[in-house]
């Protein structure tokens, strides 16, 4: 493998929403990252002049890929992050797709003999009201979390909340907010090591266009 191939950053990116943010801040810092590549269904983007490859993954893969090293670097929520717990390092909070995750209900809710909570994070749901002293059954659902208070399937449910105009719409509002949450740039160990100056002159150029944002 010659110099200029180990110089070659993988990057996990998250598909969607966060991948056009974390795209807008690579360009702010001066890293050239093409606009066509936004509506892409490529898995695998090439980007020569930036030493980059991206591969294109759902936001919950993205520190699976990077524990394993088949990617160095990767971009993720921070709720993936505390659901996964897996074994990266947590490099940098870049301050994109701002929400937050947070306990729902129905408005007339009242506490239960037998309380269930729905989620997709169970792992992140348990370990709250856990701390909170609260014994519930925590069911794992993968989409449409506001329907199970709706139809009795839980009490409550927790999720991440961005606008809250779901759960108007839906006639739910939020009890408590859990955490705040922002995307990371996280890094696998070993790349961290033996591409330490690569990963952390990308660290220092996206926290001076953090800083320019301010």
């Amino acid at each position: 493998m010659s110099g200029n191939e180990e110089q070659v950053l993988k990057v996990a990116m998250p598909k969607g929403r966060i991948y056009k943010q974390a795209s807008n801040l690579f360009r702010e810092a001066g890293i050239p990252i093409p606009i066509e590549y936004e509506d892409t269904r490529k898995l695998m983007i090439e980007l020569p002049d930036a030493k980059m490859e991206f591969i294109m993954a759902k936001p919950v893969d993205v520190p699976t890929y990077v524990e394993y090293g088949v990617t160095d670097i990767g971009i993720v929520g921070k709720d993936v992050l505390m659901e996964e717990n897996k074994d990266v390092y947590e490099l940098l909070d870049l301050g994109i797709a701002k929400c937050r995750m947070s306990v729902i209900a129905l408005p007339d809710w009242k506490p239960s003999i037998h309380p269930r909570v729905a989620t997709k994070y169970p792992n992140v749901a348990s370990a709250y009201f856990r701390e909170q002293g609260q014994q519930v059954e925590v069911i794992k659902l993968n989409g449409s979390i506001e329907l199970a208070p709706m139809i009795g399937l839980a009490d409550r449910i927790v999720d991440m909340v961005e606008t809250g105009q779901t759960l108007r719409e839906n006639g739910l509002v939020e009890q408590t907010e859990i955490f705040s949450i922002t995307s990371r740039l996280i890094a696998n160990r070993v790349s961290y090591r033996m591409k330490n100056e690569r990963i952390q002159s990308l660290c220092d150029r996206l926290q001076e266009a953090l800083a320019a944002r301010v």
